[in-house]
């Protein structure tokens, strides 16, 4: 059976609107993406599911690119997340988000975020847990 075809960029980033600037080094990645009204609550702020989501595309992409510098080809599910929010995001800002990987296994990784303003104040910090398949 063939394997299936992966959509690359996947939906939940082109919906984010969310653009890759750095995959360089093996288990780092940093995304931005702007704070767009779409995202906004009702206080007018970008709602915190929307940098989550951020955080999860960012650490999960962190985790491919370290497995990849194993020489591993592996496919990643995220099997918990915890996000603390430590400002607002307004709308209308660019969003930086810093992912590595603070450690990694046969079968797990353990993935940090750091979501940043324009104006380099830090909105949101993540951290998940990553089980690792390899793909054939």
């Amino acid at each position: 059976m063939a394997e299936p075809r992966i959509q690359v960029p996947p939906n939940c980033e082109l919906t984010l609107g969310m653009t890759c600037i750095d995959k360089t080094t093996p288990g780092s990645t940093t995304w931005r993406m702007r704070a767009d009204e779409r995202f906004a609550n009702p206080a007018g702020i970008v709602q915190g599911g929307f940098l989550s989501a951020m955080a999860d595309s960012a650490m999960g992409s962190a985790v491919i690119t370290w497995a990849r510098g194993q020489g591993r080809r592996v496919v990643a599910a995220n099997v918990e997340m915890k996000t603390s929010f430590m400002g607002a995001a307004k709308v209308g800002s660019t969003l930086d988000c810093t992912a590595h990987i603070v450690q990694g296994g046969s079968r797990v990784a353990f993935a940090e975020a750091e979501v940043v303003d324009g104006d380099g104040r830090i909105v949101a910090r993540a951290s998940s847990t990553y089980l690792l398949t390899d793909r054939t």
